[in-house]
């Protein structure tokens, strides 16, 4: 078979062959360096301002605290992302942003606002109430939403749908969180040494089981709300402009929204906050869980569906789609290449299926005239990583397209007593295709031929 084409080449200066140099604020390692030292300062200052807040002891005692709900609501991101799963240095910046730079912004906006309130009105208890829940929710999803926006803007190959607008914007608002509950924890801790409290009826105990047990995932579920206008925007083709710039919008205000009432719900009596804890934030989690998860299996829908269309041209072999398009199979090929190859063959396996993952979402946005200009160039590119690791994938995957196709229904006799003549005739079973992916045809446009000029 002959090789795939080249990567399409072009000028690397202007017309008259002069090298054109970009200017020094436009080089990536300028950028990333200064994104970097933003960060490492925002770090060092928030972690300065909590200590001096909780002391020493109680810093430490609320960081031990506050850790605990990260790993997993991480974990549940990325479980959530593992259909196209996104590059690491977003997560990381996600999470540094949220921890450093958003909470920096929050603790010096929310206490600024406040006092200037307390001293204009006169009134410092109704300058608490107001900065909890008007102040504290503008400033915090403002900030939060920050790092959905660079992200959104600067790395936009990684950022396709809802599912990547709702892991970055989790992961931010996990790290904003857990900045935040070393500054309760650690205060609750002082508190109680002032007073003497100790065990389950400690300010200690009463917050970590407030805001770690029971309402780990508050940020996160604001914030995702903004995430979600983000993810939306992205599925919106380039001339809906107004759209691509309302959703975040609205999805920010209702971030915004969200978080005033979860604030607020303290003022509405004793039950004031079990009663919004059951009646909104209970409801929207669990609308949100089970939008994400409609919207990852509709994903691997997209992949069932779209990559046929490059097995007639030998770019796939007739089970890849298959295999692909179910999260089962996928795992079962990375375990089979990792038995007989290694762990090295079984990362080469998944780098395999990030890349067909990609190349499916990218002509499903082409087949709706949302691809960007280099549709063509990221095609190649995509394909032609296919290619080169074909040799180590197409076996596990088909392995594991046979393993996890569904079992042949068995045909059992029909019965010798005769058939009512009243009742329609029976049918018979329909056969499986002999292969999986016959089951996904391919659709009726054109596939890619990597022979064409």
């Amino acid at each position: 078979m002959a090789m795939p084409p080249p990567y399409p080449t072009y000028p690397s200066g202007p017309a008259d062959g002069a090298l054109h140099h970009p200017h020094w604020w436009q080089r990536r390692g300028v950028r990333y360096g200064a994104l970097i030292t933003l960060l490492a300062v925002s770090g060092l200052v928030i972690l300065a301002l909590v200590r001096e807040q909780t002391g020493t002891e109680g810093f430490l005692v609320g960081l031990g605290l506050a850790v605990f709900p990260v790993p997993l609501l991480i974990a549940a991101f990325r479980w959530l992302d593992r259909v196209e799963p996104g590059p690491w240095r977003n997560l990381v910046f996600a999470f540094a942003w949220g921890a450093c730079a958003a909470a920096l912004i929050a603790i010096v906006a929310n206490s600024f606002a406040t006092k200037w309130i307390a001293t204009t009105t006169a009134d410092p208890s109704g300058a608490d109430t107001l900065g909890a829940t008007v102040i504290a929710p503008i400033v915090e999803e403002s900030a939060k939403a920050a790092a959905v926006l660079l992200v959104f803007l600067f790395r936009r190959r990684h950022f396709t749908g809802i599912v990547d607008g709702v892991v970055i914007a989790g992961i931010t608002a996990t790290g904003f969180a857990f900045t935040e509950n070393i500054l309760y924890l650690g205060t609750a801790f002082g508190t109680d040494q002032l007073t003497g409290g100790r065990g389950i009826a400690s300010v200690t105990a009463a917050t970590f089981f407030v805001r770690v047990i029971m309402s780990p995932f508050a940020h996160p579920l604001f914030t995702t709300m903004t995430g979600l206008g983000f993810g939306i925007a992205a599925l919106s083709g380039e001339r809906q402009r107004l759209r691509r710039a309302l959703l975040p919008v609205g999805g920010l205000l209702l971030a915004m929204c969200l978080h005033a009432l979860w604030n607020g719900s303290a003022s509405f009596g004793p039950f004031g906050f079990f009663a919004v804890y059951g009646a909104f934030m209970m409801p929207a989690f669990g609308l949100l869980t089970w939008l994400v998860i409609w919207t990852r299996q509709r994903e691997l829908r997209t992949i069932r569906e779209e990559l046929p269309a490059y097995v007639p041209a030998g770019w796939l072999a007739p089970a890849e789609p298959f295999a692909l398009g179910s999260m089962r199979a996928r795992r079962m090929a990375r375990e089979y290449a990792a038995h007989h190859l290694g762990k090295p063959a079984a990362k080469e396996v998944g780098r395999y299926e990030a890349y067909a993952t990609t190349l499916a979402f990218l002509r499903h946005r082409g087949r709706r005239g949302r691809a960007g200009a280099d549709f063509g160039v990221r095609e190649s590119e995509l394909l032609n990583e296919l290619w080169r690791l074909r040799e180590v994938a197409r076996p596990a995957l088909e392995y594991a397209a046979r393993a996890a196709a569904p079992p042949v229904p068995v045909m059992l006799p029909w019965p010798a007593h005769p058939w009512p003549a009243h009742a329609p005739a029976p049918q018979p079973y329909a056969t499986r295709p002999a292969h999986p992916a016959a089951a996904y045809p391919a659709p009726a446009y054109p596939a890619y031929n990597p022979y064409r000029s």
